[in-house]
C-alpha cells in the first residue's frame, strides 16, 4: 500500500521551511522531506517527480499562500491542469500566516486542497493529516 511517506514544503520564508522540515523530522524521522522557496521550483519537481508511475511516493504538500512571483492560487491554477495521477499522489494543504476568513473559504473550496492550516506547524496536526490522508488512501484501495 502507497502511503505517505514524502512532505513538500512550498514557502518563500526559508525560516518556516527550516521550521517545518524540524516539526516533520520530530515527528517522523525517517520521512523524506523536500522544501521550495521558489514555487515554480516546487512545481516541476511536483510534475516530474510524480509522474512516474512505477514510483510508490506520495506526498504531503504545505503550501504557502503570499509568496512572490507565483502565490498559492496561481500554483492551484496550474495544478488544476496536471495529470490526474500526479493529484492523487501529492495532496495539498495550505499553510499560512493569513487569518483572513476570504482566504479560507478560497482554500476549502478549492478541490485541490485538503486543509487550511494556521502557522505554525505542529506534530498534532502533521499527524492527524497523515492518519487521514493514509486512512483515505486505505478505503480507497479496499474498494
Amino acid at each position: 500500500m502507497n502511503l505517505y511517506n514524502e512532505f513538500i514544503i512550498i514557502d518563500d520564508d526559508e525560516i518556516n521551511n527550516l521550521l517545518c522540515r524540524m516539526i516533520i523530522e520530530k515527528t517522523y524521522n525517517k520521512a523524506r522531506i523536500i522544501d521550495f522557496t521558489d514555487p515554480r521550483e516546487g512545481f516541476d519537481y511536483i510534475v516530474n517527480t510524480y509522474s512516474k508511475t512505477n514510483s510508490d511516493t506520495n506526498a504531503i504538500l504545505f503550501l504557502d499562500i503570499n509568496m512572490p512571483v507565483l502565490d498559492a492560487w496561481d500554483f492551484l491554477e496550474l495544478y488544476e491542469n496536471i495529470d490526474e495521477n500526479i493529484k492523487n499522489r501529492v495532496k495539498i494543504h495550505i499553510l499560512s500566516s493569513s487569518v483572513n476568513k476570504h482566504d479560507m473559504v478560497r482554500a476549502q473550496s478549492n478541490k485541490n486542497v485538503e486543509y487550511y492550516l494556521i502557522k505554525p506547524l505542529t506534530q498534532e496536526s502533521i499527524k492527524l493529516i497523515v492518519y487521514v490522508q493514509n486512512k483515505r488512501m486505505e478505503l480507497k484501495n479496499s474498494k
